[in-house]
């Protein structure tokens, strides 16, 4: 977000960005992967239900984030697609990716912020569950514990598999952590 529209938004001034809240339509995208490939949100739809999430790799509450969603992925990547959104270029994303272990496709915003303005970010991360009929079942701005447990029992419930913790029981995990 650029720093003009940060002043206006803490002015006051409504700038008709809006984020992205449960019950909303998720805007349709069409970005590049870090191996080149373009991916469509609609077009991943049209087999299931999407965890979106977006990050900036300077962010340490997306370095925190991110190995908890690298095991959801893993637990329910065959039930739903993971998609990431960077807002970094894609040599820095990809450094990222390494550091902390994300296996599922990452995509790399545009220098404008296109796709992440027509979400209405204000902070990073953000993640999103994406019902196939486009609907948004959860939006999670930060670090919500409960927000990446609610995301798992939902698609646990969905392909009726038994719930499992995301979080361990010997892990220290904070309830939220602001992005």
């Amino acid at each position: 977000m650029s720093i003009f529209r940060r002043l206006s938004r803490w002015f006051g001034e409504n700038d008709g960005m809006t984020h992205i809240t449960s019950g909303h339509l998720a805007p349709n995208f069409s970005l590049k992967s870090l191996d080149g490939k373009e991916v469509s949100l609609g077009e991943a739809l049209a087999r299931g239900p999407i965890v979106l999430s977006f990050f900036k790799v300077s962010c340490p509450v997306c370095q925190f984030t991110y190995p908890f969603l690298e095991r959801l992925y893993r637990r329910y990547g065959r039930d739903a697609a993971f998609l990431a959104v960077s807002q970094d270029n894609p040599s820095a994303s990809s450094d990222f990716v390494k550091n902390y272990g994300v296996t599922f496709p990452v995509l790399v915003d545009d220098t404008g912020y296109t796709v992440s303005n027509a979400y209405g970010l204000t902070m990073v991360p953000t993640v999103f569950l994406i019902d196939p009929d486009a609907k948004v079942r959860v939006s999670s701005m930060g670090f919500v514990k409960a927000d990446l447990e609610s995301i798992a029992h939902v698609l646990a419930d969905r392909r009726q598999l038994a719930r499992a913790p995301v979080f361990l029981p010997n892990e220290s995990v904070p309830d939220a952590k602001p992005g």
